[in-house]
């Protein structure tokens, strides 16, 4: 509802601060929204197909990347600008009616069955009591996942908000001529999101343990990264637009995986506080990767050292993540 309003409170700035302002908020209510969805798929599925269920939620976001420059400035030009942010956060508010309506933990659920609700629960473990965000960074499998989120949150971002600048600076696009690259590209996103989180669960499901599984999907997806440090250096548009596709559909396989650490290492009632505070380590190391890859642009004008950051960053992730939580071991609290 915050992450509604705040979409809405756009539509009335009157001035560049009050705008600002709006975005801070909206950027607050946004915070929320990963650690609520991993904690609900900790709730409503067992480890072994929580790295799918993670890659299908997360698909959604890629959707949304696809979806809004279609339909967001055709409300601009019909409507106003003012329109587009009331129609976004109206969406929003239309959404916490459906959820506030039809969510309910499993055991609270009425269109669960107990045979349903067994297999849910099957590797369930006890409750634990609420955990205090000083005890949760004594931990190093809290560290594992915040350095692990550290280091290539800030490459979605590039993906996310410097695509359209690569397209027009390197391959001479037009606006007009983005449309169909930028979908192949977060198309390739979306279907990586879903076959990231389906490796590691159907590894777990022929007998391998939640550690290799995990580990293997993480490794297979950061090795697939590794060619976008080609996308630089090629003058063929589709060339540059098929390796970006297969790097973003990397991120959101790796993306699947990692968040579900969190719930492989932690109890229920500390998931959603792990994964808050591993998406501040993201969202910081986001900040200073954008001040970096503005100035690259500015001295070199090359995506090429860009590139190479990206094509490594998910290898040096998993070497930390590796050396924090070799086992994946439950964190005793």
């Amino acid at each position: 509802m915050f992450w509604s309003i705040s979409a809405m409170a756009h539509a009335a700035a009157g001035s560049v601060f009050q705008f600002a302002l709006a975005r801070l908020s909206l950027g607050i209510g946004e915070s929320g929204s990963f650690p609520a969805s991993i904690k609900a798929v900790a709730e409503w599925f067992p480890k072994k197909e929580r790295a799918l269920a993670t890659g299908i939620f997360n698909s959604g976001t890629n959707v949304g990347a696809i979806v809004t420059p279609l339909i967001v400035p055709w409300i601009t030009f019909h409507f106003g600008w003012r329109a587009a942010f009331l129609g976004t956060g109206a969406l929003g508010l239309l959404w916490i009616v459906a959820w506030l309506s039809l969510y309910r933990k499993p055991e609270e659920s009425s269109l669960v069955s107990p045979e349903e609700l067994a297999y849910i629960q099957s590797d369930r473990e006890e409750v634990a009591p609420t955990v205090p965000w000083r005890v949760l960074l004594k931990f190093r499998q809290t560290w594992a996942v915040g350095l692990g989120k550290f280091f290539t949150d800030p490459i979605w971002s590039v993906y996310l908000f410097w695509m359209p600048d690569f397209l027009s600076r390197n391959l001479k696009l037009d606006l007009r001529g983005m449309a169909l690259p930028l979908f192949v590209i977060y198309s390739g996103a979306s279907v990586g999101s879903i076959a990231g989180g389906w490796l590691s669960s159907r590894l777990i499901k022929e007998g391998w343990s939640v550690n290799a599984s995990r580990k293997l999907a993480m490794l297979i997806c950061a090795l697939a990264v590794t060619p976008i440090v080609l996308a630089g250096h090629t003058s063929n548009p589709w060339t540059a637009v098929l390796l970006v596709a297969l790097a973003a559909g990397a991120h959101q396989g790796w993306s699947a995986n990692i968040y579900t650490l969190t719930s492989d290492m932690f109890p229920r009632s500390a998931v959603a506080s792990v994964v808050g505070f591993a998406t501040l380590l993201g969202t910081v190391s986001g900040m200073l990767l954008s001040k970096i890859v503005g100035y690259i642009l500015q001295s070199t004008g090359s995506y090429v050292p860009i590139f190479v950051v990206a094509g490594s960053a998910y290898l040096v992730a998993l070497i930390f993540v590796q050396a924090l939580a070799p086992k994946l071991k439950r964190a005793e609290i």
